[in-house]
């Protein structure tokens, strides 16, 4: 299972204190202001940085961070993904599950035939889609709506669908 979940995308700086402008990418923008601390993805890893304000402009969130206090410092960050541990992410109500855990998941069909594996997903303004690889390289996009997806087992992996004519 993951450990990490992807909060925002740093797109900008703000000001000339190490401020950025992060868009969210969370169900709950303001939890930003419930947070201490998140992590910068980089290529060795991901690193700590303590949050010290936080404030809203628009669609998006201004950050500051303890560790960045110059907006040379910031200009680094740019394009640069936030995360929250495991232990911070939005709780899960009964039934729900992390997009996150099922990436990887091997996709059938509700007779059992595997017909490929969760690739990918993608946030639309009406749902997310989930994108499938086909054991032959195909993608299909399928809607991540009851009509659908059948059933997600996070543990095992899987993913049942409903399959209509034509989607595959």
């Amino acid at each position: 299972m993951e450990e990490y979940f992807r909060v925002g995308v740093i797109t900008t700086t703000h000001g000339l204190n190490g401020e950025v402008k992060v868009y969210p990418t969370t169900e709950d923008p303001h939890r930003f202001e419930e947070l201490e601390t998140c992590y910068l993805a980089e290529k060795t890893g991901y690193r700590p940085l303590t949050i010290r304000s936080c404030r809203y402009f628009k669609n998006l969130v201004i950050l500051g961070f303890e560790e960045v206090q110059r907006i040379e410092d910031a200009q680094l960050l740019k394009q640069k993904e936030l995360y929250v541990d495991r232990e911070h992410a939005i709780p899960l109500e009964e039934g729900e599950y992390y997009l996150a855990d099922v990436l990887g998941s091997t996709v059938v069909d509700e007779e059992g035939k595997k017909l490929g594996t969760l690739e990918d997903y993608l946030e639309t303004a009406a749902q997310i889609v989930y994108k499938i690889r086909t054991e032959a390289g195909k993608e299909v996009l399928i809607p991540a709506v009851d009509e659908f997806i059948r059933e997600v087992n996070v543990e095992e992996k899987r993913m049942v669908i409903h399959v209509i004519p034509g989607m595959f």
